[in-house]
């Protein structure tokens, strides 16, 4: 008997139901996304995804729908650095489109008539105060009135719904702490919530199938740097496509700020999620971290690497400084995370094995990927290098991250407790606090 296709190509998804299932996706749906007449298939297949076990957070943009709203009541669509003036007249337009949009992609996602892919689905979709927002204030003489940024993100609240099974859904119109509303992007919403959450995907919505070779052909993946390029060096094809260059820029960042995978995908291809997500091939582009990152020990070619790293702590105090040719006697001790050929993180181990202890010391990570937690990367790697040499115990000085210390396990200790060779180099003025964790 003949394998049909329905069945070659179930089989081959599920590798990824099983990869999939319980993980956490930001889906950023455009407003030029929900204007298509595939808008309907998209809901039906963020419905799907949600039955397959996945945790989705649906943040909506209404960019053209405000546009037209404003056109419609005689009022301009007015911009500063391609970032919405919102005033009072404007703002009433924008609540009006968001709510409108919210109540229809509820209805969308309730919807479970016996003639289509929804039947017998009961979604639970969740909306609330889950971002809180801040104004943006004024920028060059120009007064933003109500847009405004993400403050902070209510990432508990968000996970009790996902955990519920229900679809979190949010809109470009956020309150504040003042109990004012703000005009968000939901590329920012979407990005700082993927952060916040650390999410596994970040999923956005294109005109084209994903960012093209210049033989035509769709790129599968690329990384950061790559995707950093493009934005700067904009193409034709790409400046005609605004919501695919507002994912881009939104990719950046939280890919950078630990997602690991960004997926571009055509809202104008029917099934296109699907088909990126559940074949091996994938249809669209990601922006990807992985590949892109090594944690390795640092060799003398690292140097300038470092240098680099440390300097701007070293000026602002919160590190020791360091000459070069200290750092070329000592780059043995030193481990980095290398991303792009770029160094963004390192840390050294100085041991001491008259009093058969270990020092933790020099930890810098660059300020644009601060977010995913690769303190910690680095400072489980420096303990297992302790631990296979037999250390008793990793020490630590600092003076501001006392607190991620305590948080890593670590205990205070005194000056007295330091071995004898590091207490006679103990800088009395910087005052920095001893901590130790018993390995």
């Amino acid at each position: 008997m003949r394998t049909t296709e329905l069945v070659s190509g179930f089989r081959q998804s599920a590798p990824y139901v099983n990869a999939h299932r319980g993980k956490t996706f930001v889906v950023m749906l455009g407003g030029e996304a929900i204007n298509q007449t595939g808008f309907r298939s998209i809901i039906n297949d963020l419905a799907l995804l949600n039955s397959l076990g996945i945790k989705i957070v649906l943040v909506y943009g209404a960019r053209p729908q405000i546009n037209q709203a404003l056109h419609n009541a005689g009022l301009a669509a007015n911009f500063h650095q391609q970032v919405r003036i919102t005033d009072d007249d404007s703002f009433r337009i924008i609540k009006q489109v968001a709510g409108e949009l919210q109540l229809d992609i509820t209805a969308r996602l309730s919807m479970s008539l016996s003639n289509t892919p929804m039947q017998g689905a009961q979604i639970n979709v969740v909306s609330g105060n889950f971002v809180i927002a801040q104004p943006l204030g004024v920028d060059e003489g120009v007064d933003y009135f109500h847009s405004g940024r993400v403050r902070r993100i209510d990432t508990a609240g968000i996970r009790r719904q996902l955990d519920n099974n229900g679809i979190v859904l949010m809109g470009p119109v956020a309150a504040s702490v003042t109990g004012e509303s703000f005009n968000l992007t939901a590329e920012d919403i979407a990005t700082q919530v993927a952060i916040k959450l650390k999410a596994d995907k970040m999923i956005g919505f294109s005109e084209i199938g994903g960012i093209t070779a210049e033989d035509g052909s769709i790129i599968a993946e690329m990384m950061p740097n790559y995707a950093e390029q493009l934005v700067q060096n904009i193409q034709p094809t790409l400046a005609a496509c605004p919501s695919t260059l507002a994912f881009l820029q939104a990719a950046i960042l939280a890919c950078r700020g630990g997602v690991p995978r960004c997926h571009l995908v055509s809202f104008a291809d029917d099934g296109a999620l699907l088909q990126e997500l559940f074949s091996r091939d994938g249809i669209g582009t990601q922006i990807v971290t992985e590949s892109a990152e090594k944690l390795r020990q640092a060799t003398i070619s690292d140097i300038g690497g470092i240098l680099d790293l440390i300097r701007p702590l070293e000026q602002q105090g919160l590190l020791v400084r360091r000459s070069r040719e200290q750092l070329e006697m000592e780059i043995n001790q030193f481990t980095l995370i290398e991303r792009d050929g770029l160094v963004i993180g390192c840390a050294a181990l100085y041991t001491f094995p008259e009093d058969n202890v270990a020092e933790f010391a020099c930890l810098a990570v660059h300020p644009d990927y601060r977010d995913a937690d690769r303190g910690s990367l680095l400072l489980n790697s420096i303990i297992q290098l302790a631990r296979q040499q037999r250390f008793d115990k990793l020490f630590a000085l600092t003076t501001r991250s006392i607190h991620w210390f305590l948080e890593q396990g670590f205990e205070l200790l005194t000056v007295d407790d330091l071995p004898a060779q590091k207490k006679q180099m103990y800088n009395y003025q910087r005052r920095s606090k001893i901590l130790a964790l018993t390995l």
